[in-house]
């Protein structure tokens, strides 16, 4: 099966250094402040950094509507790369870091199990722009507490 037809990817050069990336990637404080599309909050559940580790939150809409979310990590390789597998929608979440100099290169794509879903959770729940969304809220949590990295 082509992956073309089942993915999501962006690709952001973050104004940033790889530790604070990192730790606002790792830390579930940090990920708390940024995690979800715009209007969305996150309240990590569990966030257990490891492979086979097992992370729970719930995003909560402007509208008070929660979404419960349940991912595994698959692989973990510190300041290089996250991959975890989401369930309920199924797909495989690929995070790869790259330092460039005082900046970070972030590659981060989304694999869905079939092209049906795909096209639904694209369509109707818009998770490519979501996924932009997301990067957008990380780059100015990244930028607004820079201090906050350096402790």
């Amino acid at each position: 099966m082509e992956e073309a037809n089942r993915s999501i990817a962006v690709k952001k050069l973050l104004p940033v250094t790889i530790d604070p990336v990192w730790k606002a990637w790792t830390n579930p404080d940090d990920i708390a402040q940024w995690w979800g599309p715009k209007g969305f909050t996150s309240t990590i559940h569990t966030m257990d950094v490891k492979p086979g580790g097992e992370w729970r939150l719930t995003m909560t809409g402007a509208d008070g509507k929660r979404y419960l979310n349940k991912s595994m990590f698959i692989e973990i390789i510190p300041k290089e790369k996250i991959i975890f597998q989401h369930y309920n929608p199924h797909y495989a979440a690929t995070i790869v870091f790259t330092p460039r100099g005082e900046e970070t290169l972030l590659n981060w794509n989304m694999l869905f199990e079939t092209v049906e879903l795909f096209n639904t959770v694209v369509k109707v729940f818009k998770a490519d722009e979501g996924l932009q969304q997301n990067v957008e809220k990380l780059e100015a949590y990244l930028k607004e507490g820079n201090d906050h990295f350096l402790k």
